[in-house]
């Protein structure tokens, strides 16, 4: 019988006789059965423990107790197709379990990783309830493809695409089911999953059954409220401003006093309900129940989310052993109400007018002006903001059932090779309807009729996985282990559904149906692990990829990746030393790939047909004929190609009180996807996406661990740890197609345009703008900026290259602390280096922006710094770009745990705590995280305050 060193019998430990072909592992009581002969050498090796030798002499009965193996270099790590012992590992990989987790207000599981891992850095989209998260790893290291990291649950990588009416991809998902994370950030560790690694890859474990019987309740509640507005005029000052500016628009002013950005925001709840249960059924079955309830109000008025999830997990295994199953099933129904984007008409609004007029034929809001014909007339620049939220309804609901059958068999007639087959499903139906009254200024249809208007869709997306692989480990001869691994995957993405624009209005509400190609991917891969005496390792990985998303000649793709470690602690003239517990030399060179480069079947020839005889037809006589036209294809499109170089070292110190890793980087990403021009007559547009550009990324990671004060157990006694991360990266293009420059970053405000640009030499996205000049006494003098190409006129060529949104450090770090029964943790982060171009400013902070058409509207405060007049001269001014960089307080959390509330073994814990506490940054504007650097507004990201409870029988 196996047991830990607390006497728990421990599964699946594996018992083999030492230079022979017999084996076997225990059951789930920890027993096993083994004929040996006299002489013989037992050899006992699980995971996590220190590996024991026994010599056999005619005992009939062992009872062998394991030791946690206490410098954690057997923690098991997922590496994609398999498992790994730390130690073993070549590659750059953080991994993350739940102790480690992020705390807090926890409603995406992108939420448990934010800040916590070297080089992975988390975008919210804004405050909305369960927004979706922009994540990067090491940069991402494309220009016009995705670069979000391959998302893979249980074995099942996802599609980077929503399910319809969800607000993200892992918002689905409870985060209380989540295990582990294990992010793959360098092409040696990530090469197994082929052309979709490029951007990295994130492994997401979810909780499994157990042996022992538990109950876990967690319960949740926040109050959310607002901290910081964009500084626009109040109604006083608004009345003077127009007064001086405007003295002809003074007979337009009203009595009001209303602050627009307090009526579209309130004070929102919400409340979070987990209970799981763990256990054995039928005394065979460990097993794992769940059930989920969220809901939460967003500080925008009317915004809604509501999730719902249950799983089960069951993990039997049979044949002593020799067959194991996890089986995982999950339901989630996600039910939303979009409340419209109405920052941007809070910041214009008359502050001087009302919310409502009991004289609106409006459904009683404010929302038109006085022509002099007595009729009122809808406002025809902006709208007022509380109408357009509360008059407009637009709900969805997304029920998504996923999850996967693994089956794992390793040989009777030869334990050290093992099957292992897993089929996985993930499919969401998803459904809306968008709703605007009839009482609504904007709900006019063709024929000019106040109406509203009523949209609805309904789609469904399905993801199937089928693949299997052999895994070979053995000892080839004394102290040199060898592990193969061979596999093969099948894939396939579908989706389809149907859409109407507006079913009040004969010209929009015909059924227009959506469907899309069916992606299909297929691939071959294998890997060895080369293992001598713990001191050496060598990892190979090779794979074989295809995709249905190009033509024949391009669709299939070789990557490979080799690394190798040299664990310095296990060399004999470190035997004497006490200064290092750990030490590891890690170097690897691999290549990965990114196929998510624009639509399914790029090369395909694709038409666009017109909807109904009234747009776009020919006439052949009287009879109208509906034409189809040829859009631009890519019958050369291919993934991209990322080749990473990496070394690292893996350190511990002080009796492992202090640990960490340094990782360096460099990545070059060729074929590019991005948008170029071609010659006349090549396709049937002047520009279309191609491969053809180069990008290079290199970085410096590092990852510390320290326990500053060891309790070692003793719960009297002050215990304190802190994790720490910092990230220096740096991108920059260095070939693009035909060398020209792409324009991208579109923004708001004049004319409009774009201010970002892709240039050879620079970094990506950096922002194009004309250097502004200012006066004696340091004042802007508005569209005066400096000749930089000395031709005496100011044209496009003085636009010139400024700073770029992509930080150059960001740092992480979270603190644990407790003492007796009490708990306190925070975490904080940091971003240095990153810009943003503040287009709310350069939008609206000027002062012929008083007038709208026939009204007057509000302007930020900010133009009493500038005394700029007009948009159109300003909007590509380097003024607008600022320093961006930030320390945010994520998350403060204090605890205190009752033990053996209800009956001995029983705990109960309460907690309080803040979210989001506080924000240190120059930058001007409502937040400087800002994803992609141009700011025109952002759901405000609120302050949580929480308490909750956890419970466990």
């Amino acid at each position: 019988m196996v047991t830990d060193n607390t006497g728990i019998p421990i599964p699946g430990v594996e018992v083999t006789i030492v230079d022979t072909d017999r084996g076997t592992s225990t059951d789930f009581d920890g027993k096993f059965t083994l004929e040996v002969n006299n002489g013989e050498t037992i050899k006992i090796a699980y995971l996590g423990y220190k590996t024991q030798r026994i010599s056999y002499t005619s005992q009939t009965k062992l009872e062998i107790t394991l030791q946690p193996d206490q410098d954690v270099l057997e923690e098991v790590v997922l590496v994609g197709y398999g498992s790994s012992r730390k130690k073993d590992i070549t590659g750059s990989v953080s991994s993350l379990s739940e102790k480690d987790f992020t705390k807090g207000n926890i409603i995406s599981s992108t939420d448990l990783l934010q800040g916590r891992a070297a080089g992975v850095n988390i975008t919210t989209g804004g405050g909305a309830p369960g927004s979706p998260a922009a994540i990067r790893i090491r940069g991402g290291g494309s220009l016009g493809a995705s670069n979000d990291p391959l998302i893979v649950i249980d074995g099942l990588p996802l599609e980077n695409v929503a399910p319809g009416g969800a607000r993200s991809i892992l918002s689905t998902i409870n985060p209380s089911d989540i295990e582990s994370f294990t992010v793959l950030k360098d092409a040696s560790a990530a090469a197994i999953y082929g052309n979709r690694a490029s951007a990295g890859v994130i492994i997401i474990e979810t909780k499994k059954g157990s042996k022992e019987f538990q109950v876990d309740y967690n319960y949740a509640a926040g109050v959310y409220t607002r901290f910081n507005e964009v500084d626009v005029f109040n109604a006083r000052d608004f009345r003077q401003l127009i007064t001086e500016r405007r003295p002809d628009d003074v007979n337009k002013l009203g009595n009001a006093n209303t602050n627009w950005q307090d009526e579209i925001y309130r004070t929102a709840l919400s409340t979070d309900h987990n209970i799981s249960i763990r256990g054995n059924i039928l005394n065979r079955i460990p097993t794992r129940v769940s059930v989920g309830y969220l809901e939460q109000d967003g500080l925008r008025l009317t915004s809604e989310y509501q999730r719902t999830n249950a799983s089960v997990a069951l993990n039997p295994t049979f044949f002593k052993d020799h067959l194991r199953i996890n089986l995982n099933a999950n339901f989630s129904q996600e039910k939303n109400r979009f409340a419209p984007a109405v920052e941007g008409a809070a910041l214009r609004f008359d502050p001087t007018r009302p919310v409502r007029d009991p004289n609106s034929p409006f459904g009683g809001f404010f929302e038109y002006f006085d022509d002099g014909s007595g009729t009122p007339v809808p406002e025809l620049t902006v709208r007022n903001p509380v109408a357009t939220l509360l008059q407009r309804n637009d709900r969805t609901e997304t029920n998504r059932y996923y999850g996967n059958l693994n089956l794992d068999y390793r040989f009777h007639f030869l334990p050290e090779m093992k099957a292992v087959v897993n089929l996985g499903l993930d499919v969401a139906e998803g459904s809306g309807r968008n709703i605007l009254s009839p009482e609504s200024a904007q709900g006019y249809n063709s024929e000019n009729e106040l109406v509203g208007s009523e949209g609805f869709f309904e789609n469904t997306r399905r993801n199937y996985l089928a693949d299997g692989y052999l895994n070979y480990k053995k000892d080839l001869f004394k102290d040199f282990n060898a592990d193969f691994t061979v596999g093969y995957s099948y894939q396939r993405f579908e989706d389809d559904g149907f859409s109407v624009a507006n079913l009040r209005d004969p010209q929009f509400n015909d059924r227009v149906e959506t469907a899309s190609i069916d992606l299909v991917l297929v691939a071959y891969f294998a890997r060895a692990v080369f293992n001598y005496e713990d001191k050496y390792v060598l990892t190979s990985t090779y794979r074989r990829d295809g995709s249905s998303r190009f033509s024949d000649e391009n669709r299939w793709g070789d990557f490979f990746s080799g690394a190798f470690a040299w664990n310095i602690m296990e060399e004999d003239f470190m035997s004497n030393q006490t200064t290092f517990d750990n030490l590891k030399l890690r170097a690897g060179v691999g290549q990965t790939g990114q196929q998510e480069i624009g639509p399914r079947g790029i090369y395909l020839a694709n038409y666009d047909v017109a909807r109904n005889v009234d747009q776009s037809n020919y006439m052949f006589g009287n009879t109208p004929i509906v034409p189809g036209l040829p859009t631009g294809r890519n019958t050369k499109a291919q993934w991209e190609t990322a080749t990473t170089y990496n070394v690292g070292i893996d350190f511990a110190f002080f009796n492992n009180r202090l640990s960490g890793s340094v990782d360096v980087y460099h990545r070059e990403t060729e074929d590019l996807y991005v948008f170029a021009g071609v010659p006349d007559g090549a396709n049937f547009s002047n520009f279309f996406d191609q491969n053809n550009g180069t990008l290079e990324t290199q970085g410096l990671e590092i990852e510390l661990g320290g326990i500053i004060f060891d309790a070692e157990g003793n719960k009297d006694k002050f215990d304190w740890s802190l994790n720490y991360n910092i990230t220096f990266m740096d991108q920059e293009i260095t070939s693009l197609a035909n060398g020209e420059s792409i324009r991208t970053g579109g923004i708001g405000g004049g004319t409009g345009g774009t201010i970002q640009l892709q240039q050879v030499g620079a970094a990506p996205n950096a922002f194009h703008v004309f250097n502004q000049i200012y006066d004696a006494n340091g004042n802007p003098i508005e569209g005066a900026y400096a000749d930089l190409d000395g031709d005496n006129v100011i044209t496009e060529n003085d636009r010139y290259l400024y700073r770029n949104p992509m930080p150059d450090i960001t740092m992480g770090l979270q603190s644990t602390m407790s003492y007796k029964n009490f708990d306190f943790t925070f975490n904080l982060r940091a971003s240095l280096g990153n810009y943003n171009y503040n287009n709310v400013n350069s939008a609206n902070a000027q002062y012929n922006l008083l007038q709208q058409q026939s009204t007057i509207g509000n302007i930020p405060r900010s133009v009493l710094d500038t005394n700029f007049n007009f948009t159109e001269n300003v909007i590509f001014s380097d003024i607008y770009i600022e320093d961006a960089s930030f320390l945010r307080m994520d998350n403060i959390q204090l605890g205190y745990t009752f033990e053996n509330f209800f009956q001995k073994g029983n705990n109960f814990r309460v907690y309080a705590g803040v979210q989001n506490a506080f924000i240190i940054t120059d930058y001007s504007g409502l937040d400087p995280e800002i994803f992609g650097g141009i700011d025109n507004t952002i759901y405000p990201r609120p302050r949580t305050f929480l308490v909750g409870a956890n419970v466990n029988f």
